[in-house]
């Protein structure tokens, strides 16, 4: 089956297709006469009714017994119908088996295809060659930061050892600047205390002798 299956896969796909349209057409078909036959046997019922109401038991008889037999040719559609339905779970179910077959098919195929062009040498050659190229840049970028000229002689030693004397002497100079004063903190007094009345300095002989001079102009 399986065989036949992976060999045709879009032929078996287009056949049951067709085959699912058929057997939708004829269930329609099936549908369709079973209504029929419904209407033809509420019908029977309904002249039944009439005739026992006319008191004719014979003819009401003939009534129910077409009845009947519309009622048996409907329980042989119900049976061809769930045939069909039977017939199309396993032909949907057949068909979804074959679409997943194709489309694993499709992947293996492709994947093949993609391994076929990918050859490991050629990956290991590749790397190869980014490996070489990433050591290239590295040796270039080496080489431009190497400092040419000029700056090439400078003694790195010497550099470091005037540094330090600059921050040497920076910091000798920060120590033998003046400290500043710092404010005087505001005193703080408590709340409902009478502040002590501030002490007289002592006056020098210049302000004695200039607060005399004050008071004879004053008189």
């Amino acid at each position: 089956m399986f065989s036949r299956i992976l060999g045709k896969p879009k032929q078996e796909t287009n056949n049951a297709l067709a085959t699912l349209d058929k057997l939708n057409e004829t269930l329609e078909m099936l549908e369709k006469k079973e209504s029929v036959l419904q209407k033809k046997a509420s019908a029977e019922v309904e002249k039944a009714r009439n005739y026992t109401k006319a008191k004719n038991k014979r003819a009401a008889i003939q009534c129910l017994k077409r009845k009947k037999l519309y009622e048996e040719q409907m329980g042989q559609l119900a049976n061809f119908q769930l045939r069909i339905h039977d017939q199309m779970i396993m032909l949907e179910g057949a068909k979804a088996t074959t679409d997943t077959v194709d489309a694993l098919r499709s992947g293996a195929a492709a994947m093949k295809a993609m391994h076929k062009a990918t050859n490991i040498d050629d990956v290991d050659k590749t790397m190869d060659e980014i490996n070489e190229q990433t050591e290239n840049m590295k040796l270039i970028q080496e080489a431009l930061a190497t400092p040419v000229g000029a700056a090439a002689d400078f003694d790195e030693d010497e550099l470091e050892a005037e540094l330090e004397e600059l921050e040497s002497a920076e910091l000798e100079e920060m120590l033998l600047q003046p400290a500043t004063t710092a404010p005087a903190a505001p005193v703080h007094i408590p709340s409902g205390r009478v502040p002590s009345r501030p002490v007289p300095q002592r006056r020098t002989e210049e302000e004695d002798e200039l607060a005399a001079l004050q008071a004879e102009m004053a008189l």
